[in-house]
């Protein structure tokens, strides 16, 4: 029943409320009353005719025959009536729920069309519903339905809305608004949104733009390696439609980072570089344009404009990073805070972090749990990041079943409360709607969201590599595939949606640009395009310090004495622990010159001049608020309400904005963050503190490639 959920212990109460109901029925509440009136209009479909008269259930379960027009009697018949109905309905609402949890195990993601392993158990006969039920109707109150459809339209639905191409998994969610929300937003549509014909086009050119890129640059660079996105190629309408949708929800800029796979279709498709430029990567005229980095191409950053189609401006920068797999995320995340720092963007909304992860590497480097972790910290929450997982079921030569000991690669992300959605990246309209809704969802809740893209790598890791003597199976299977682009099109071919001249035509105009740039690469001199010193960067300058250039950090004593001064003050109402409290009369008498200034003091007093000459500082680390040798103390905790009070807050009415911030327990992640922030925060001090001096090496990666 939609209304009251009945069970054993209330249906001596059902007795006498319906021998109420038949004696009076305003005696009743009005929900009770409604229900015994639907009840009785209910049991018409459900009961059957016996040949004495009398009515039984028509299911297995059967019912109490109704004998005798005593009220008694017929509410006895009413009650284990009711609770058969009850039962049923029980079983349907499992069924749904089920659907909900596991729906994503029997959805068709992968586009290889191998068998998945498993039995999800979806199954009516598992939940105690037999064929004969199809027909009957049910309660849909909670499934965004009409009520009163039968079993037959809801498991369609639910077929359509978890086990088409997306599946989703976001009942591990605790907050029953978000997982109402979820729930809503995918079963009102079952989970594939109706596009316009400018919409499907777009979506059919973006990919055309991917295809043509590849085949074009396998072409003229034969045997050279591009790391290519070809079996992937919805990563590109997938960036097209974030950044759209970014657009549409007044996002300023977005900071992107991605390893090696697909980056120069991305460089070149949504960065919007000179394929010229990338042409004449290949061909390295200029061995010193990487400032002596010995960096590769698909390793180089960039930044640039993005113009939607309703003319909102989206600034975009690609993160450089090594071939060392995702330590680039909390560098990403890092500069994206620092973008929202600078912008007093406290809501988190103006500026975002697109991440783009291989499958084998989000299972396997720990740095990714380390960047999902920090989501949520108030230091460095961004407010809600979207991570694409480009699952191509293969780590290089490594099987998925070696590589990681969970269903999914994105698995590890279960650690927060936030969906995860699975797609099949050949259904490029279920791409988008993953995309429309996890962007959405980013919007309303300011949280991480996760879409794991099915795919394939067409070649082997990279162009040289035989992929054949590992995986000769699935290489098979991906030989017999067309490219998800001539799939897309097929499809829009038999909608009417374009014409084959159409297609043509969108290719052509591709590939004769691509053709114009090759040559302007062959025939003009090389111009180094990388940008430093941009931006907020402008009127710095890099490289060595000038000889002779000293600059001046010194201040006078009564600016010392009067900085000191302040760092010792604390309001007169605060309950402060005795210790600190001579912690702080000490620092009175330094700053009055009776006692000599210790190293912690002469740490806050270069931290106060600083951030009274208008630099900001940050300062994170483990423990860093107190220090872990207790001699910092920089935020002070009231002993009696536990209110926190910090004197390096108090110096200015007009000082620089001031972060000290308790990390979470890594190294590598934080150092990666810090090191981040600090390349969009050209005018603020930027410190990491390894808590102890060699608990450096634990972040080493991020000294030696960043």
């Amino acid at each position: 029943t939609g209304t009251h959920r009945m069970n054993s212990y209330s249906l001596d109460y059902i007795d006498d409320l319906y021998v109420q109901y038949i004696q009076d029925p305003t005696s009743v509440s009005e929900g009770w009353r409604k229900y015994f009136e639907e009840f009785s209009l209910a049991s018409q479909s459900l009961l059957s005719p016996s040949g004495n008269g009398a009515l039984h259930a028509s299911s297995e379960q059967g019912g109490v025959a109704l004998a005798g027009d005593e009220p008694p009697e017929h509410a006895r018949f009413v009650r284990d009536e009711a609770l058969w109905l009850a039962e049923m309905q029980d079983r349907v609402d499992n069924l749904v729920r089920e659907y909900r949890v596991r729906g994503h195990l029997l959805a068709k993601l992968d586009p290889l069309k191998r068998p998945r392993p498993g039995n999800p158990q979806l199954a009516p006969e598992t939940y105690g519903l037999s064929e004969a039920d199809l027909t009957r109707p049910f309660s849909c109150q909670n499934l965004q339905y009409v009520n009163g459809r039968t079993l037959g339209d809801i498991l369609t639905k639910l077929r359509n809305t978890y086990c088409r191409s997306i599946g989703a998994q976001f009942m591990h969610i605790d907050n029953r608004t978000i997982r109402d929300w979820l729930q809503r937003r995918m079963e009102s549509s079952e989970n594939r949104i109706e596009l316009s014909h400018d919409v499907q086009v777009r979506i059919y050119s973006r990919l055309a733009d991917a295809a043509t890129f590849e085949e074009f640059v396998r072409r003229k660079f034969v045997g050279a390696k591009t790391f290519s996105l070809e079996g992937a190629e919805s990563l590109i309408p997938l960036l097209d439609l974030a950044l759209e949708k970014a657009g549409q929800h007044h996002v300023e800029g977005v900071v992107l980072a991605m390893a090696h796979r697909g980056r120069l279709n991305v460089l070149a498709n949504i960065l919007g570089k000179r394929a010229q430029s990338i042409f004449w990567s290949f061909d390295d005229p200029r061995p010193d344009m990487h400032r002596g980095a010995g960096d590769v191409r698909y390793h180089l950053g960039y930044s640039s404009d993005w113009s939607t189609s309703s003319g909102a401006k989206v600034h975009i920068s690609l993160c450089f990073n090594p071939s060392h797999l995702e330590f680039v995320n909390t560098v990403a995340q890092g500069r994206c805070r620092a973008k929202q720092d600078r912008a007093g963007d406290e809501r988190h909304s103006k500026f975002m972090t697109i991440l783009i992860h291989g499958d084998a590497a989000f299972a396997g480097e720990g740095i990714v749990q380390e960047t999902l972790n920090m989501s949520e910290l108030p230091g460095y929450k961004t407010g809600g990041t979207l991570h694409v997982v480009l699952n191509n079921q293969l780590g290089f030569t490594t099987e998925p079943n070696e590589a990681r000991s969970s269903t999914y690669a994105t698995d590890v992300a279960k650690m927060l409360q936030i969906p995860i959605f699975h797609v099949n990246g050949e259904d490029p309209e279920a791409v988008a709607q993953v995309v429309n809704l996890a962007m959405d969802f980013r919007r309303e809740f300011r949280r991480d969201v996760v879409i794991d893209m099915y795919c394939y790598r067409k070649w082997g890791h990279n162009e040289g590599d035989e992929p054949r003597f590992t995986q000769p199976l699935m290489y098979a299977a991906i030989d017999q595939r067309k490219s998800v682009r001539e799939s897309y099109l097929k499809r829009l071919l038999k909608m009417d949606k374009i014409t084959r001249q159409e297609a043509d035509a969108i290719a052509e105009v591709r590939h004769n640009k691509l053709e114009r740039e090759f040559e302007l690469a062959q025939q003009e001199e090389f111009v180094d395009d990388l940008q430093t010193m941009g931006g907020n960067w402008q009127g710095c300058f890099g490289g060595a310090e000038p000889e002779g250039n000293h600059p001046q950090t010194a201040i006078d004593l009564s600016q010392a004495q009067q900085l000191l001064s302040s760092l010792a003050r604390y309001p007169e109402n605060f309950n402060i622990n005795k210790k600190l409290k001579r912690f702080q009369e000490l620092r009175q008498e330094m700053s009055l010159g009776q006692r000599e200034l210790d190293w912690a003091s002469g740490e806050a007093l270069a931290m106060a001049s600083i951030l009274v000459d208008g630099y900001s500082l940050r300062l994170s680390g483990q423990d860093c608020e107190r220090g872990t040798f207790s001699q910092r103390h920089s935020v002070l905790h009231d002993s009696e309400t536990g209110a926190k009070y910090t004197p390096l807050r108090q110096l200015s009415p007009d000082q620089a904005r001031l972060d000290i911030i308790n990390s979470p327990l890594c190294e590598a992640g934080v150092l990666g963050f810090e090191y981040g922030y600090s390349l969009d925060c050209p005018n603020g001090l930027v410190i990491w503190e390894a808590q102890f001096g060699d608990f450096w090496n634990v972040a080493q990666v991020i000294v030696d490639q960043f």
